[in-house]
């Protein structure tokens, strides 16, 4: 099997812009998956295994704020899902969330955590703005692609 060194490396250096610990990706039968946690690169045929992207990516989830029925993810103010996982809203059950609708948030702030193959992946702000939907639910499986939140 041949190793593509350069794909490994983008998917490091994405790891280190995003702040994500696990990135996987999958072509045709193959998947490879690079992983901060323990330095792992895994190469294996995917057999069901890869990222599922959502029939409708433009369709929201069930939200838990009183949110408008749908959220195009072109939205410039989208935050989706970089990944498949379950999504938490705050850093534990007995915290609060990191962000309830209505609030102000910083370029870098966690807005929630996705939980993927057991390694939590925060989700930051790319941008400053104000929460202004939440669309997501805490411990609902999501998936790639879908929108999590608006910020304006």
């Amino acid at each position: 099997m041949k190793i593509d060194s350069d794909a490994i490396r983008e998917l490091a250096d994405l790891l280190e812009e995003t702040g994500l610990n696990e990135v996987e990706i999958s072509e045709g039968d193959k998947t490879l998956r690079v992983s901060k946690g323990g330095g792992t690169v895994i190469a294996a045929p995917a057999g069901g295994a890869g990222i599922s992207m959502p029939s409708d990516p433009a369709a929201p989830q069930q939200a838990n704020m009183d949110a408008p029925s749908s959220v195009a993810t072109s939205h410039p103010g989208a935050v989706t899902a970089p990944m498949v996982g379950t999504i938490y809203m705050q850093p534990d059950p007995n915290s609060p969330s990191f962000v309830k609708k209505g609030d102000k948030v910083n370029a870098g702030d966690t807005l929630v955590i996705i939980e993927a193959m057991k390694v939590m992946n925060p989700i930051k702000a790319e941008k400053s703005g104000t929460v202004t939907q939440i669309l997501a639910e805490n411990g609902q499986p999501v998936e790639f692609g879908d929108v999590l939140m608006v910020i304006e």
